[in-house]
């Protein structure tokens, strides 16, 4: 995105810019020092802050809340072809892609015990649950049970849905650390890797 952003300025109008700063830049600030990073950086740098870097942010915010030109979810790569910013004549999809990243988990490299496995889930659960977390939750529930009983991966999944969404407290759902449980649709597929073979 931020690449598009750099190669093509033309495709944001003269409102956004591709630069990336740790929170949006006040006007008193021109002049003064602060990080920021692009799309050719792997950390952060200092910059002088110019009138050019008080546009708004291609990408603003954070986790789900993160909008692509203030607009739309930046995963929201499929359909609204003709989407563009509010009151302009910029699009936005040239932002935004509906090609997946894709890794390949050979099977066949490794040999599996019935606890491996393989956790996909809607954003719903990654929002609030890193992968850390994810795992750790699995193992704990995976040991309760014995490795020929295949409902242990329903209550995998099972577990990690309830502990995203949180519990319904009087300032809304909350996690078990007290912070905001998930306010998104929550699917989560736990796939045993091990196969039917290995769970005598």
């Amino acid at each position: 995105m931020d690449l598009k952003g750099f190669l093509r300025p033309e495709l944001l109008g003269n409102e956004f810019t591709h630069l990336e700063f740790p929170r949006r830049i006040q006007h008193k600030e021109l002049g003064k020092k602060m990080l920021y990073r692009d799309q050719t950086m792997n950390g952060w740098a200092y910059k002088r802050i110019e009138e050019d870097d008080m546009k708004f942010p291609l990408v603003y915010g954070e986790g789900k809340k993160a909008r692509m030109m203030a607009t739309i979810g930046v995963t929201r790569g499929l359909g609204d072809h003709d989407l563009k910013v509010y009151s302009s004549n910029i699009y936005i999809k040239p932002f935004l892609s509906c090609i997946p990243e894709v890794r390949i988990y050979d099977l066949t490299q490794y040999e599996h015990c019935p606890d491996d496995v393989l956790v996909m889930g809607t954003d719903g659960l990654w929002d609030v649950t890193s992968n850390q977390e994810v795992a750790n939750m699995a193992l704990d529930v995976l040991m309760r049970y014995e490795p020929n009983d295949p409902c242990r991966y329903t209550m995998v999944a099972q577990e990690l849905v309830m502990r995203s969404r949180g519990v319904l407290k009087d300032r809304g759902w909350r996690l078990a650390n007290d912070k905001l449980g998930s306010g998104d649709d929550i699917s989560v597929f736990v796939i045993p890797l091990g196969g039917p073979g290995n769970y005598t």
